[in-house]
């Protein structure tokens, strides 16, 4: 019996993984805690780290994605002490639920930084969840005390809603008020970080092979697969085989946080290496092994799973969906009901944005125009992407990397068109401009007014009804509803119009004529004539997704 698991949800993913083993509980040693900085987008996560780190990264972030997942070591003193601490930095924005649970996963403490101005937010709920999900301990950082309007009191009450009691109000929760900008209170934070770590009792075992997880993965033009790893148990050195999910490869190279060469890392460090055959997702564990054998065969079992995974995935993509039932249910015979598909080539610079533009995408109405993603990789936009978006009518998309001149060139030779962003956000907008493009154009009737007809009377081979103009005009070649008790009898085009046996263009309310239409001669007295004009104009993604839900209840398919 075959049984399929179902997929893994975002909380799951936040769940911790113990990475000790029983051999291990002899020979532990104390290790740094890992601390993630999480909370809602520009509550001053960045601001908070920066001041810690002492050194620029906001300045160059451009409203897009922390880069990467940063990691840093920092040496807080404590009682004169000094004390080492590994900081994760992940994005606020609300694209990246699949990013910040990664943070939870490895970490050990959770700040959650919440602005004193802001209060809290759908991205310091997430956090929270997260954080209780991966059940670390949570320090609430209160931030921006220094600007006006600055509410921390009403901040600790909405906390206190959600279950987060603050330990001023004899609650659990340590909070603090601090200002990310002048240092405000940052000292007394990192105090209680130190403090609650040393009630955790965190232990790892350094004589050992290394074990521990992928945070981020990139690719870089010159140093080809780069991968951060945070060891969680063992020490890492240069010259290891390592296994991540389906790369594998011989360490070349080990960089710390601030980017210089090193040969071993120890439990809770975060270090770049080069030297994998591809590119790690970014969230799989990574093991180091004896030797490459053994290596290439758990990396191929596990591209093998992939594989299958992305295929069973896949075949849902052909099957019938709501907009094909649709698309049957109208057999073109209602308006509104298209169906249609976009093509996407997306190029991003770290794998862990993929995941955050995909989520990010769910919120557009996908019934009539669906996403199509026929690539999704990191690295810059080369001639192969453009070629394949050649051969499918693709669009290509870049988030945070380059196309290099003779790739725009080509692109441009080939009428391909190549779009880079920085700014999540902007993207998504103009996707949905794309997808917008896509949809056909909608008729709008815009009545011009109405008549009632007040005699009939014989003009050559045909009738002319004697009209009574009662709102607005009647032009000569207009649309016209015939209505009779309110029944619809016919609807055309208003051929003739006179008044006083003149051809005239329009007639204005209060003014008596006659009409005539070629196609229609059964006018009786009382019928009432309405004049509309139909324009055209576009749709939004969500008038045509509820356009296709209407069409399909109509139908009788439940919903």
């Amino acid at each position: 019996e075959v049984l399929e698991s179902g997929p893994v949800k975002v909380e799951e993913m936040a769940k911790k993984k113990e990475f000790l083993d029983e051999e291990d509980l002899d020979k532990l040693e104390d290790r740094p805690p890992i601390v993630t900085i999480m909370g809602h987008v520009d509550h001053g996560k960045t601001t908070l780290l920066d001041y810690i780190r002492k050194s620029k990264v906001v300045a160059s972030e451009a409203g897009g994605i922390t880069q990467g997942i940063g990691a840093y070591q920092v040496i807080v003193q404590v009682d004169g002490n000094p004390h080492a601490c590994v900081f994760l930095d992940t994005p606020g924005h609300e694209a990246f639920g699949a990013m910040r649970a990664r943070g939870a996963r490895v970490t050990d403490i959770c700040i959650i930084v919440v602005s004193a101005d802001d209060g809290v937010r759908p991205q310091t709920n997430e956090a929270i969840a997260h954080a209780k999900a991966a059940g670390v301990p949570i320090v609430i950082a209160i931030n921006k005390i220094d600007k006006e309007g600055a509410n921390a009191e009403r901040v600790m009450q909405e906390l206190s809603q959600i279950g987060l009691m603050p330990e001023a109000w004899g609650g659990d929760i340590p909070m603090i008020q601090i200002s990310a900008l002048n240092g405000e209170g940052v000292d007394e934070l990192l105090e209680t970080i130190i403090l609650v770590a040393e009630l955790q009792e965190l232990k790892a075992n350094p004589h050992r092979n290394a074990k521990g997880t992928v945070i981020e993965a990139c690719l870089d033009k010159a140093k080809g697969s780069l991968a951060t790893l945070v060891v969680q148990n063992g020490t890492l050195n240069k010259g290891d085989i390592v296994v991540c999910g389906e790369a594998f490869g011989k360490i070349r190279a080990m960089y710390d946080d601030g980017g210089k060469l090193i040969d071993k890392a120890g439990p809770s460090n975060a270090v770049q290496v080069i030297g994998l055959n591809n590119v790690p997702l970014a969230g799989d564990e990574f093991e180091s092994v004896d030797n490459l054998d053994v290596a290439r065969e758990r990396a191929n079992a596990r591209a093998e799973a992939l594989r299958i995974e992305r295929i069973s995935s896949k075949a849902g993509e052909g099957k019938v969906t709501l907009s094909s039932i649709a698309a049957s249910v109208s057999s073109g015979k209602q308006v509104g009901i298209d169906t249609h598909e976009l093509n996407i080539i997306l190029k991003v610079d770290f794998q862990g944005s993929v995941e955050a533009i995909r989520q990010a995408i769910q919120v557009l109405p996908q019934e009539n125009v669906s996403l199509r993603f026929l690539l999704q990789a990191p690295g810059d936009v080369s001639v192969s992407d453009v070629d394949l978006a050649v051969a499918s009518e693709g669009i290509i998309f870049g988030f945070n990397v380059k196309a290099p001149g003779s790739v725009k060139s080509y692109a441009k030779k080939k009428s391909v068109e190549i779009r880079l962003y920085k700014v999540i956000y902007d993207l998504i907008d103009d996707l949905r401009n794309a997808m917008e493009g896509l949809l056909e154009l909608a008729e709008e009737e815009v009545p011009i007014g109405s008549a009632k007809v007040r005699a009939v009377f014989s003009s050559g081979s045909g009738k002319v009804a004697g009209c009574m103009i009662t709102t607005g005009k009647v032009v000569h070649d207009c649309n016209v509803r015939v209505l009779r008790k309110g029944k619809e009898v016919y609807m055309g085009t208003l051929d003739s119009l006179r008044r006083v046996k003149e051809t005239v263009k329009e007639v204005g309310a209060g003014l008596e004529c006659g009409i005539g239409v070629d196609d229609f001669d059964e006018w009786e007295e009382g019928d009432v004539v309405e004049a509309f004009n139909t324009v055209k104009k576009t749709r939004t993604l969500e008038e045509a997704s509820a356009s296709v839900t209407a069409a399909l209840k109509d139908a009788g398919v439940q919903l």
